[in-house]
């Protein structure tokens, strides 16, 4: 027998133009830091929905070349039914880098409080990129990157959360030591509490010291894969530790939670991070 190869009929797919597929609803646009001259990808979805009389809950999202759509989608489809679903429709403001990679390498001189000794190379031998930007970036954030969102859409600046994954997750838990008040709902997504142990420790005994003289009103969840447990670096003990740690302080204002994600690595637990995260966040009742 001759292979014929398929000839699709007049009308069919041979006529139907192929096009990118976009994000609904969401824009991006290069925006330079004024504090360390660096480039960010900023990306922001705004709901179809009418804001509360308030305006919109905003999620700040780091590593957004990675897990905008994700985070994104989620909220667009929970956003539509908060009776059901328990998540009001908010504003998602992803920083990302000119990159078209997941993942850019100067996140980790934005994400790291700062520079060590002890992790200066890759597993295989090669160094790792410059650290130590994170009040840089932080700095970026709050005098720059907010002013300019709450310029341009309607933020609920009482309902601001942040979002970071492993040295994102470590930025989250840095801004929460340093600046409190910068964030309503911090949630650091498998954080990678092994680097920068000394320098995480002191700015945890300073951020408790202060704690009784500047009560705080914040809302903390820190999400670990079960998996991650076999990891040398035990960061799922550490986050456990810290959980605990805080919470027998007993303070109010203070709210933090910690959870493992049954059968999730370090990688895959990002989509059930990222759903629970909409609730935390975004809840009519919060």
């Amino acid at each position: 027998m001759t292979f014929q190869p398929y000839q699709p009929a007049s009308g069919t797919l041979e006529h139907i133009a192929r096009s990118t597929v976009q994000i609904p609803r969401a824009e991006q646009w290069t925006m330079k830091s004024q504090s360390g001259n660096h480039a960010y990808q900023i990306m922001v979805f705004q709901p179809a929905e009418a804001p509360p009389p308030s305006g919109y809950p905003v999620i700040y999202l780091l590593d957004a070349n990675s897990v905008f759509g994700t985070m994104v989608e989620a909220v667009r489809v929970q956003g539509r039914r908060p009776e059901k679903t328990g998540a009001l429709p908010a504003i998602v403001v992803g920083i990302g880098y000119p990159t078209a990679g997941p993942f850019s390498p100067h996140r980790y001189y934005d994400f790291t409080p700062q520079a060590t000794t002890e992790y200066t190379q890759n597993s295989d031998g090669t160094p790792l990129p410059k650290q130590g930007g994170a009040d840089e970036f932080l700095q970026f954030i709050e005098e720059e990157l907010k002013p300019d969102m709450e310029q341009q859409f309607r933020i609920d600046r009482s309902r601001q959360a942040i979002f970071g994954h492993s040295l994102g997750g470590l930025f989250v838990l840095h801004t929460l030591f340093k600046k409190p008040e910068a964030f309503r709902y911090y949630i650091a997504g498998s954080p990678s509490l092994h680097w920068n142990q000394n320098v995480m420790q002191a700015e945890e005994q300073e951020f408790v010291a202060r704690l009784e003289q500047h009560p705080v009103n914040v809302k903390v969840w820190i999400g670990m894969g079960e998996q991650e447990k076999t990891h040398p670096a035990r960061n799922n003990d550490k986050a456990s530790s810290l959980t605990e740690r805080l919470s027998a302080l007993n303070l109010p204002g203070l709210d933090i939670q910690y959870t493992e994600f049954e059968e999730e690595n370090h990688v895959s637990v990002l989509p059930f991070l990222i759903s629970r995260t909409i609730r935390f966040a975004c809840s009519p009742e919060s």
